[in-house]
């Protein structure tokens, strides 16, 4: 039986405190997750496309799935987005907002810039690690997912 691979998820989040509640949740969720983070939209983008101190293919893994803040320093979430689905490969990395936004301009926007979820962080950590175990077993359970 083939062994299975730690499942690649990037996520951009600048907040250190919603990044621990993040990876917190996912470790919660039991599945096998190689985690990595950057801090901005131009960290997002210097990641995917292996510029700057993510040239390294090595250390910066094309991903399986990324978890997206819309509200980040330099570059926001949004424009970030907009560069991820106008990319010829990029665009096909499913791309989850996860965020404390309830505006409905946000969640239509992001909608009609390609993003593939959008999900209101739950108040409570309990509802928030249901909240990633759901989307784990749907991003990697039940949808398929071209190779990276």
């Amino acid at each position: 039986m083939k062994a299975k691979k730690p499942v690649i998820i990037l996520i951009a989040e600048d907040d250190d405190d919603d990044f621990i509640m993040t990876r917190d949740a996912l470790e919660e969720s039991r599945l096998l997750n190689e985690l990595h983070r950057v801090k901005n939209g131009v960290e997002l983008m210097d990641y995917l496309l292996h510029r700057g101190n993510y040239e390294n293919h090595v250390d910066a893994p094309l991903p399986a799935l990324i978890l997206l803040d819309l509200n980040m320093p330099l570059k926001d979430g949004r424009e970030a987005l907009k560069e991820i689905k106008e990319h010829t490969t990029l665009r096909r990395i499913p791309v989850v907002v996860l965020t404390t936004s309830k505006a409905e301009e946000d969640i239509v926007r992001t909608y009609d810039i390609g993003v593939n979820s959008f999900i209101q962080k739950p108040v409570a950590f309990s509802a928030f690690v249901e909240a990633i175990k759901v989307m784990n077993q749907y991003w990697f359970e039940i949808v398929a997912l071209p190779e990276q």
